[in-house]
């Protein structure tokens, strides 16, 4: 009888050793469950508590409730002891075994929680929010590098539109904006972007409808920048109707690029500056600052953005008809037919075309050209051919020849 009284239990709770983490001044209930094998002989079941390998004594920081539940048949005990711990203080934590007939035990380690969890959480939220902020910092710094990438690969390219220039620029006579124009605007696009303008110091859209010549020079610009200075909008028509104006402007092109200027005397709150700012989805407004001047400012950028998109195209050598469409016109050879009748090509060693050899104004004429002992036919020897000159057309070759009228002279 004593080998069934030492029979080991069936733990149900807990299936295996735990580790908990529960904070300072919680309450921890630790539930040891077991199923008991009894024999007739056999002392009644009992579970014992230890808290690092010595027997829990009496004390008030805990409650311990036991309960014995038996089959019908008497074949099995359900034994069941609830420990009901309050982790006053950091001697509570430890290691708790609950031992049954002492004879199997099951244990609870208390594992106290230190401060290392709250740095990790705090140090994983900074990195987090780092991150973030470094990516706002790139795309802040980044942005217009991005989008002028973006514009110069993938761009709408406003070639072959008809278009004679790619800015009409709109500014007051005034020698402020004159100079800004002139000295500031004009050479940072021309010939710094390659960009081409037409300058009109003008009024743009005054109270009257717009005039023909408006219309047409309108029409030959692919965008409208228009320089908002002080003396610009101390024009009347800038108080009163620009509503009208801006109205107009929107049919006649595409998205109005305006240029105010940091600091201006004019009350910032004029009507045309809170109209533009009220209609930004519909124009491009633009800050110029006092550092703006230099060419790597966003100010250029952003402009940039707001022209047509540049296309820059490698030069070829020679004249294009010439080299694409394999012309054999006779007129750019010096050879005449050789023997079976075909033509030997060489190019005209005169680059200038037909004004011949450039020399001297003044003096003896040049000597003539050697052609360096070229046959073009029996009994001529170094003499051209020139007896079918006049049956050839020329009127399909314009483009070589240079029309001077009586103006020009």
């Amino acid at each position: 009888m004593a080998g069934v009284c030492d029979r080991a239990p069936d733990f149900l709770s807990p299936s295996e050793d735990q580790l908990l983490g529960p904070s300072l001044g919680s309450t921890v209930t630790l539930n040891c469950t077991a199923w008991v094998v009894p024999g007739p002989s056999c002392p009644q079941p009992s579970v014992q508590w230890l808290k690092d390998g010595l027997p829990l004594g009496n004390g008030s920081d805990y409650v311990l409730h036991e309960d014995f539940w038996v089959k019908a048949n008497f074949s099995k005990m359900l034994v069941s002891s609830i420990l009901g711990l309050n982790l006053t203080s950091h001697e509570d934590y430890g290691a708790y075994t609950c031992s049954v007939q002492n004879v199997s035990s099951s244990s609870f380690v208390l594992q106290r929680v230190g401060p290392a969890g709250h740095v990790a959480a705090v140090l994983a939220s900074l990195l987090v929010l780092l991150a973030l902020l470094l990516a706002v910092l790139l795309y802040v710094k980044c942005r217009l590098h991005v989008l002028l990438w973006y514009q110069d690969t993938y761009g709408e390219v406003e070639v072959n539109d008809g278009k004679l220039y790619d800015a009409y620029v709109s500014y007051s006579d005034c020698p402020e904006d004159r100079k800004f124009v002139n000295f500031i605007l004009k050479p940072q696009l021309e010939r710094r972007r390659g960009y081409k303008l037409f300058l009109d110091d003008r009024d743009l859209l005054p109270h009257a409808e717009p005039s023909a010549d408006l219309l047409v020079n309108l029409s030959r610009c692919r965008r409208l920048v228009v320089v908002l200075s002080d003396a610009f909008l101390g024009r009347a028509w800038c108080s009163h109707s620009f509503r009208e104006g801006l109205c107009r402007l929107l049919e006649l092109t595409r998205r109005p690029i305006f240029i105010t200027f940091e600091g201006q005397r004019r009350d910032p709150t004029h009507p045309a500056l809170h109209l533009l700012r009220q209609h930004r989805h519909l124009v491009t407004l633009l800050l110029w600052r006092p550092g703006s001047v230099t060419p790597s400012s966003d100010f250029w950028k952003e402009l940039q953005l707001a022209l047509p998109r540049k296309v820059q195209y490698r030069p070829v050598e020679g004249d294009p008809q010439t080299r694409l469409q394999e012309d054999k016109d006779p007129m750019l050879i010096v050879r005449g037919p050789v023997e079976g009748g075909a033509l030997e090509p060489e190019l005209d060693p005169d680059p200038e075309g037909d004004l011949g050899v450039q020399g001297p104004v003044f003096g003896e004429p040049p000597a003539p050209l050697r052609t360096g002992g070229v046959s073009l036919g029996e009994g001529h020897g170094h003499e051209v051919d020139v007896s079918d000159l006049g049956s050839r057309n020329y009127s399909a070759r314009t483009d070589f020849y240079c029309l001077v009228s009586e103006d020009d002279v």
